[in-house]
């Protein structure tokens, strides 16, 4: 009997799976109410002090420090230091993911609602706009998947084949049709693909990667990470684009000044040149926007 079959029997005899205690203590990190906040609160993609963080959670400096100390040794959130600042960021996208995809399953408590007219103003314009970790959420995310689905530069990704079937190549999957332009950064709204073709998840096409290279956006195709993937929205309860290509689009469109962050969170807004600039390669209305 080898050491994991020894390790992964219960004094009854029955098997347990050796990941479980691996689960449980990533569980334990993520269930508590002060980490949890850290946690969201760094979803923004940007690197925090422990003062901020504290200020942000509504609690000591001292008590927060312990619960980042646990969160970096858990393998949650990585430590830099600058001078005698020290400052921690999620682990990674894969981080960022889980993260995700844990809030999206969360409802908000009516009795937490925003009072008071700033705490008001700063919940729309996240449901408006915001970062979620690198790439774009809220209405802002949403218009703009919905653009880059209805020109087939993004597709829903195919339901994963069944066993024994042979997968068709990228090219196969996620050509545009024959008839779209190709020398124009927004090829012509295609039908949407047939029901037997949505999967739970986005996929580039190659008329998008054409899209991406000639708006000057760089994709790194040869990375782990996927080009697309869907993640829930936790406000518009619809998918917005992430993965690398959302990555990508959600960094130009802050260095190109599209979007401006705005106030302390999240929340980004979009600027005149990123209306003008999204109407006119993507084809969103300003009105899509607000």
């Amino acid at each position: 009997m080898s050491v994991m079959d020894t390790g992964s029997r219960t004094g009854t005899g029955s098997r347990r799976d050796p990941r479980a205690a691996g689960l449980a203590a990533l569980a334990g990190l993520v269930a508590d109410e002060t980490r949890a906040a850290c946690l969201l609160a760094l979803l923004d993609g940007r690197a925090w002090t422990a003062g901020e963080l504290a200020r942000h959670a509504g609690v000591a400096a001292s008590t927060v420090s312990e619960h980042l100390g646990k969160l970096v040794a858990g393998g949650l959130l990585a430590e830099e230091r600058q001078g005698r600042h020290r400052y921690v960021r999620l682990a990674g996208t894969r981080v960022a993911q889980l993260l995700e995809d844990l809030a999206a399953q969360v409802t908000p408590d009516p009795a937490h609602r925003p009072r008071g007219l700033r705490a008001t103003t700063a919940g729309s314009a996240m449901a408006r706009g915001r970062t979620c970790y690198d790439h774009l959420a809220g209405r802002l995310g949403i218009a703009l998947t919905d653009a880059l689905t209805a020109r087939r530069l993004i597709a829903p990704a195919p339901a994963p084949p069944s066993a024994g079937a042979h997968p068709r190549s990228s090219a196969e999957t996620d050509a545009a049709p024959a008839s779209a332009p190709t020398d124009s950064p927004v090829p012509a709204p295609s039908p949407a693909p047939a029901p037997d073709e949505r999967g739970t998840g986005f996929a580039l096409t190659e008329a998008g990667m054409r899209w991406f290279e000639d708006c000057g956006i760089v994709l790194d195709p040869a990375g782990r990470r996927p080009l697309a993937r869907a993640c829930l929205d936790w406000t518009e309860r619809r998918p917005h684009l992430a993965g690398a290509a959302g990555a990508a689009l959600c960094r130009h469109a802050l260095d190109a000044g599209w979007c401006v962050r705005i106030g302390s969170e999240r929340a980004v807004k979009v600027t005149a040149r990123g209306e003008r600039a999204l109407a006119e390669l993507l084809g969103v209305e300003p009105a899509a926007l607000c």
